[in-house]
């Protein structure tokens, strides 16, 4: 296959800010935050994961805690479905990128333009490149899943004013089988003081493990929309959610009782044992 020209690439954004730039540092960084949170005992290789998109040093470890459960499925796993918020644009719908790769400092990742050409039609699904290029909330997992996966193709879905419902059937039409991972990216609670943000995020992932999509809000996840259809699909395909981890940012950054934080979860969906 030929080389994508630039102009078909998904330029970096937030690399030097939310990661570092550099190669071999962005290496050293994933496969350090990986190697420290370690496999959790007992929980079962994901079908689907929730993780957060924060900078490295604030939700890194939770987003490690996740990519740490799926190293076993290194060379198993050949599709991931990404889909997270919107940031930057406001627009309907779940967008698609335009592009036929996204590069970040550690190389291009394709975009599977068969599994982009299957969705591209259906509700709400729209093609709107500038819906990716500032937002961060799909960029900073590239690495992660650059270091993890020994090779992979991308479905990058920005998730801007959509219905659960109809995040929900996006997934089911790109569900496939063990090759497919599906990745949800998402914060949780924003900006309220650290011991309000434990008792508001214990609650929303008491939702989450529920599969209570009605629980839901943009007061309690960023990407609740996304979240949302996922938990649709999870209980239609009897999957059971394992917590991975639940922290905020003052844990991570040891700040905590600070005035504002912003809360982080990540959690696994596997065939119920």
């Amino acid at each position: 296959m030929p080389a994508a020209r630039d102009s078909e690439i998904r330029q970096p954004a937030v690399a030097g800010l939310f990661y570092p730039s550099g190669a071999a540092v962005l290496s050293r960084a994933v496969d350090t935050l990986i190697a420290a949170a370690g496999p959790k005992a007992g929980a079962p290789a994901p079908k689907a994961v929730i993780v957060p998109h924060a900078g490295y040093s604030y939700s890194g470890p939770v987003a490690a805690a996740a990519y740490a459960q799926l190293r076993s499925r290194r060379d198993k796993i050949r599709r991931i479905v990404l889909l997270g918020p919107a940031h930057r644009l406001p627009f309907r719908g779940m967008a698609l990128p335009g592009v036929n790769a996204f590069r970040t400092p550690l190389g291009d990742v394709p975009v599977d333009a068969a599994a982009v050409a299957h969705i591209r039609g259906m509700p709400e699904v729209v093609e709107l490149p500038e819906a990716h290029a500032g937002e961060h909330s799909l960029e900073v997992h590239l690495p992660f899943l650059q270091r993890v996966f020994a090779a992979f193709a991308l479905v990058p879905i920005v998730v801007g004013d959509a219905t659960p419902a109809a995040v929900a059937a996006v997934i089911e039409a790109l569900w496939g089988g063990a090759e497919t991972l599906i990745v949800i990216s998402s914060d949780l609670s924003h900006h309220e003081p650290a011991r309000a943000a434990r008792v508001h995020d214990r609650g929303t992932a008491a939702a989450i493990e529920r599969l209570d999509a009605s629980r839901l809000g943009p007061e309690d996840a960023c990407g609740c929309i996304a979240i949302a259809g996922l938990l649709v699909a999870a209980r239609a395909h009897r999957l059971a959610c394992v917590r991975l981890d639940l922290r905020n940012s003052g844990d991570t950054t040891g700040e905590a009782d600070a005035r504002e934080v912003v809360g982080y979860g990540a959690w696994a969906f596997a065939a119920a044992a």
